[in-house]
């Protein structure tokens, strides 16, 4: 499970809450159906409207890749990969990898290492790859803009809600105490609004587009390495080539990994 997600939601709630507590405001007066109703409802309204239904299909998708640890291959592990395909290709051939094909799990890695096993041309394999990772930009990108939309019409439902709860609020000021009360229910839906639009909206939004980042990262490095592999480049151009996906720190740790590995043979 993605612990940064649910640390989140939980300082979010516990922020509302005790902040409510510490200003006095009772916490049972968030206990509003109608403001619900007008934010959940009215949000979901809105997303309908704004995107097709094949697209809203994937939100529990969406909700549940935000709970769950993206499985990436280590940037790292790639590389030594790499370096060792290098190797093989420029001792036995290109053809000598189709026995490593099988036991690649990542599915952009495999099916590109089929292409240049294959003997496809460079830049047809380039096209290829790059097309693919553009196509899957574009699925992650339509995914993160439903929860964007959604941080953008909740608050703005809050404030309808509260300006419903006002007129019937107003609509009777004969009782000045059952007047007050229902003033300040009428700013659950706005609490609410804001509340769902700026801590779960736009947050989940914002994670996915790191998610979609981070994937794309490492499949523009595999694409870099498997045009360096076809190219039979050395196992050290590929080391220099890839490096650069790398952080200074992961460099570094590389580095002493590389040492090491030397030291040991000698």
């Amino acid at each position: 499970m993605e612990k940064s997600t649910v640390i989140g939601i939980a300082l979010g709630l516990i922020a509302v809450l005790v902040g409510m507590t510490l200003k006095g405001a009772p916490i049972n007066n968030l206990i509003n159906p109608a403001a619900f109703l007008i934010i959940i409802v009215g949000t979901a309204a809105s997303l309908f409207i704004g995107f097709p239904l094949n697209e809203l299909k994937k939100f529990p998708k969406l909700i549940k890749m935000i709970f769950t640890v993206q499985k990436l291959l280590p940037r790292e592990e790639v590389i030594a990969l790499f370096m060792e395909w290098a190797t093989i290709t420029r001792r036995e051939g290109l053809l000598a990898l189709e026995s490593k094909v099988d036991d690649i799990e990542d599915m952009f890695l495999r099916n590109g290492m089929r292409m240049i096993i294959d003997g496809n041309d460079q830049d047809l394999v380039r096209d290829v790859l790059l097309e693919d990772i553009a196509a899957t930009e574009e699925r992650h990108r339509a995914g993160a803009l439903i929860f964007s939309q959604a941080g953008m019409y909740a608050p703005t439902l809050g404030v309808l809600g509260a300006v419903i709860g006002l007129i019937a609020a107003l609509a009777d000021m004969s009782d000045m105490e059952k007047l007050a009360h229902a003033i300040a229910a009428a700013f659950v839906a706005t609490l609410l609004g804001i509340f769902t639009g700026y801590v779960l909206w736009h947050p989940i939004a914002n994670k996915l587009k790191r998610l979609s980042k981070r994937e794309v990262e490492l499949r523009l490095m595999m694409v870099e390495g498997l045009l360096s592999i076809q190219s039979g480049v050395s196992t050290i151009a590929i080391n220099q080539k890839l490096s650069v996906f790398l952080t200074p720190t992961e460099r570094i740790k590389l580095s002493q990994k590389g040492a090491e590995a030397v030291e040991q043979k000698a």
